[in-house]
């Protein structure tokens, strides 16, 4: 894109970035002039509009398809399956079957299950099209009529007013090559308002089961193995709209699937036709649960058009070690503990305080204070700041079965935090927990921690505004995270000793938590954060920023430390995406051309 073509762009809603990035070119410094407008362009309303003409229109022309398709070993056949509603007349079917046929992989059919309610249909390409019967108004029973109808080696349940774009079946058929046995594919899509004009495209994170017990983010872009459709068929209850929903669930979460996520947009929806409701996805979850065989969770509605799963807590419950680092400070530590005391629903839990070296006399006379109740203990070590070294020695006194690890500079605002952690933490896959972290002025400061962000690590969604949704309601959605930050951790104590504990000569200060985190995850485990534990975060007040000078040294040599371990300069996080800008904590779309 020309220069002052996106200047005037992101001149119009972000003046002051333009003026500067007009600054930086004409005085020579044009990369960053460049970069300036690539966020400015990134946070416009036009930029899925650039995003389309300079990154979607140059990945591959049709030419470049019919050359690679000539060299594939595995050519399936994909089966569209469509339930008929009242809006598919003769007009709609001649307008999807030229869809179908411009696209650019040619091996598919059509299955359309009538409903009692869609128009008389005579198609015109009767040898790709089967009318399977009989009618059915049922979403469920339509499901299981068109894939015993079907003929095709993978299904494709197209849902209803959307459209394939031409690259959607070559692009699953691409995918297919390494795996052909693969149960479940799943694209990205995006939305298409009246005026034909496309927008809202949501990049998808790779399988992550916690996050499709949420949210339905599987079901609008999917293609499954026949095999594993009519496998899981008798999981999929009745109901209307939410059976594709219902059958992507059954299939993924079997133990031995294999699901992949197929990077592209591969279908644009019809942004005023409804999908599944909360209510009917919801009913899908509690169904999906009590066929594993889980009984005891509760279901329900959760907020911004999400599901909420409360996991069961055991009984009696475990005794949960709160471990907190000090020094000084007394006021933050006074808010800190007066929240634990007062505000705090889970029972029973012990705290040990960690002293590192206080000397005022305020200090010393409440932690006097505070050792003498019963389910506090006060720790002192006067060794120079060490994180991770003040911590594993906490852990050892423990006497919880779990243990949580919290900063000095955090406040409890609901009372129902620690239960909320403890419901994920007491479970056998998950590993450490996290919450969300708010700033004084109510905007997130951690939902979860990404992976090669800044080519380290990042808190997604950091400094979105107050009751901010994050991206695609990231934010407000229980799910698997890479990492979550210690300044609130839930973990089993354990699983903490079994990967050994925060690692004090690589990461006295910083990164501790991610590489934590990351050897539980290397070891079987999966983080998680959830929002239904919301605290405030004082960030930083206690001990200062790591970029201050007297800090800036120790933290390069621990970035460097965690650069080297895990690769992050160039790690992909499984739930980030390549088209988003791993430079940023906003989820913005990457501009790389620009």
């Amino acid at each position: 894109m020309n220069f002052f073509v996106a200047f005037w762009d992101v001149l119009r809603s972000q003046p002051s970035r333009a003026l500067a990035a007009l600054y930086w070119h004409v005085t020579g410094r044009k990369v960053r002039a460049r970069n300036r407008l690539r966020v400015g362009l990134a946070k416009s309303l036009d930029v899925y509009k650039h995003w389309v003409a300079l990154v979607e229109r140059g990945n591959v022309t049709a030419a470049d398809a019919e050359t690679t398709m000539a060299a594939w070993p595995y050519r399936p056949v994909f089966s569209i399956l469509v339930h008929q509603g009242a809006d598919l007349d003769q007009i709609a079917l001649k307008t999807l079957m030229q869809a179908l046929h411009a696209q650019w992989y040619p091996r598919w059919e059509l299955i359309i299950v009538p409903s009692p309610e869609g128009p008389p249909l005579a198609p015109d390409h009767a040898e790709r099209i089967c009318i399977a019967g009989p009618a059915s108004a049922d979403g469920g029973e339509a499901l299981r009529i068109a894939s015993l109808c079907a003929s095709g080696d993978h299904l494709l349940p197209l849902p209803r007013g959307a459209a394939l774009p031409p690259t959607a079946l070559f692009r699953y058929a691409e995918a297919l090559q390494p795996e052909p046995m693969a149960d479940l594919l799943f694209g990205d899509h995006d939305e298409v308002d009246r005026f034909g004009i496309r927008h809202r495209p949501w990049f998808k994170p790779q399988w992550n089961a916690e996050l499709a017990l949420a949210q339905d983010y599987l079901s609008q872009a999917a293609v499954v193995s026949a095999r594993a459709a009519r496998r899981a068929l008798d999981e999929v209850p009745t109901g209307d709209r939410a059976a594709p929903y219902a059958l992507a669930l059954a299939i993924a979460s079997r133990d031995d699937a294999v699901v992949r996520h197929v990077g592209h947009i591969q279908a644009h929806l019809d942004a005023a036709t409804a999908l599944s409701s909360t209510a009917e996805r919801t009913a899908v979850v509690r169904h999906h649960l009590r066929q594993g065989g889980v009984e005891d969770v509760h279901v329900s509605e959760g907020a911004h058009g999400t599901v909420r799963v409360d996991w069961p807590l055991p009984i009696p419950r475990p005794l949960v070690s709160i471990i907190i680092p000090t020094r000084d400070k007394i006021e933050l530590l006074r808010a800190c503990l007066g929240g634990l005391f007062s505000l705090t629903t889970y029972r029973p839990f012990e705290i040990l305080i960690i002293d590192n070296g206080s000397v005022r006399a305020d200090s010393l006379a409440y932690l006097d204070e505070c050792a003498r109740r019963d389910d506090v203990s006060v720790i002192r070590d006067s060794r120079p700041y060490n994180f991770s070294q003040l911590n594993n020695l906490a852990v050892a006194s423990a006497r919880g079965d779990y243990l949580c690890l919290l900063n000095n500079d955090t406040e409890v605002i609901d009372g129902d935090w620690l239960t909320a952690m403890m419901r994920q933490a007491v479970r056998p896959q998950v590993g450490a927990v996290g919450a969300r972290l708010l700033y004084d002025d109510g905007s997130i400061q951690h939902a979860g921690v990404t992976i090669g962000l800044g080519e380290a690590a990042g808190h997604s969604h950091r400094f979105q505004k107050p009751d901010a949704l994050g991206y695609f309601a990231r934010a407000a959605t229980a799910h698997y995270v890479s990492a979550v930050t210690a300044a609130c951790l839930v973990v089993e104590k354990r699983k903490f000793l079994a990967v050994g504990g925060l690692d004090e000569e690589g990461f006295a200060i910083a990164f501790n938590d991610v590489d934590l985190c990351l050897k539980l995850q290397r070891a079987g485990w999966r983080n998680l954060y959830t929002p239904h534990a919301t605290l405030l975060h004082h960030e930083s007040k206690s001990r200062g920023k790591d970029f201050s000078p007297r800090h800036i040294e120790r933290y390069m040599r621990e970035l460097h430390t965690l650069q080297d371990r895990w690769g992050t300069r160039d790690y992909a996080d499984p739930l980030h995406h390549p088209r988003l800008d791993r430079s940023q904590e906003e989820y913005l779309l990457r501009l790389e051309d620009l």
